[in-house]
Parts: C-alpha cells; sequence; structure tokens
C-alpha cells in the first residue's frame, strides 16, 4: 500500500508552504524523515523528531532519529519504526520537527491509502507548493488568563506550608 502524505510547514505565512508525499507503508519514518529534508531543501545532518498527534494536533509519543536518553528511559527509532505502525485511517497525524536549535515544525497528515502504481518509484515526491521562508516562522504560543484578582503578597507564602512537605 502506498500512504499519501501533506507535510506542510507550521507558519502564520499568507502563503502555505507544503509538500506533498508517497510513501510505501513498510518505509520507516527515518525513509519520510528523509523525503521531507530533501523534499525542503535541507541538509539532513540536523537532529529530528516525530511526534504521533492527535486530531487537534496536540503532540504525544515522540519518535526521534538518535536515541539521546539515558538507559532507564528508552526512546523510539525512526530507523526502527515503520509508517504502518504509527499512522492508519484512524489516526492520520503526525508532527516532524527538524533542527532542534530552530525548530521547524510540520504537521504531516495522511491524506490517503492507495495502491502501488506499477512504474512508480516510492518514495515520490508527488507536488510542491511555496518555497521555505529564510527563517524559521515564529511561533504563537497561547497561554490560559489567570484570574490576577487575587494578588499574593509574597509574605502570605509564609503560611502555605511548604517547609513541612520538604524531605
Amino acid at each position: 500500500m502506498v500512504y499519501r502524505f501533506r507535510v506542510l510547514l507550521d507558519s502564520e505565512a499568507e502563503e502555505d508552504v507544503f509538500r506533498d508525499i508517497e510513501m510505501l507503508k513498510h518505509h520507516t519514518l527515518e525513509d519520510f524523515h528523509n523525503s521531507i529534508t530533501q523534499s525542503f531543501g535541507f541538509d539532513g545532518t540536523e537532529m529530528a523528531s516525530f511526534y504521533i498527534s492527535d486530531d487537534d494536533w496536540n503532540q504525544g509519543e515522540e519518535i526521534s532519529l538518535f536515541d539521546m536518553s539515558d538507559a532507564s528511559q528508552p526512546v523510539r527509532l525512526m530507523g526502527e519504526t515503520m509508517l504502518e505502525e504509527v499512522v492508519s485511517k484512524e489516526k492520520t497525524k503526525l508532527i516532524y520537527v527538524y533542527d532542534f536549535f530552530n525548530l521547524w515544525t510540520f504537521l504531516v497528515e495522511l491524506a490517503d491509502i492507495a495502491d502501488v502504481i506499477d512504474g512508480t518509484d516510492y518514495p515520490n515526491l508527488m507536488f510542491v507548493h511555496g518555497q521555505l521562508p529564510d527563517e524559521v516562522p515564529e511561533k504563537q504560543f497561547e497561554t490560559e488568563d489567570f484570574n490576577t484578582d487575587d494578588d499574593l503578597d509574597p509574605e502570605d507564602y509564609d503560611e502555605l506550608g511548604f517547609d513541612e512537605n520538604w524531605n
């Protein structure tokens, strides 16, 4: 089976920047990472991760290019994880982050599952729209409004009993 993805730069720009890429279901996430970096013109030398996402684009489990964790916290690796293990008709969204210093962030969505077309080489870059900006788009992080009517005086902290819970 062929998985058809749209890989969209997470940006507030007026014009979308995306690539449509076909991958075989047994390709690994590392194969997909390589296809994404090549299609957007990255050199592929920076650290990257995929994150399993829900329908609201909330970041879930990380699948990393390299294991940078300590032995007590094993990490799933792209080279050991096939696409069919993380996406399906029910689970269609991933977040892809390239270059952890600049945080190029992409929203990846499975658009279709189709039959293999004889004579087509996979991975297959189907469509290109827009060019990457010279700089990483700034992210707009939203925070909850906290009620500031209950201003606490620092002296009030003494009555909260923090010291009795310290080891």
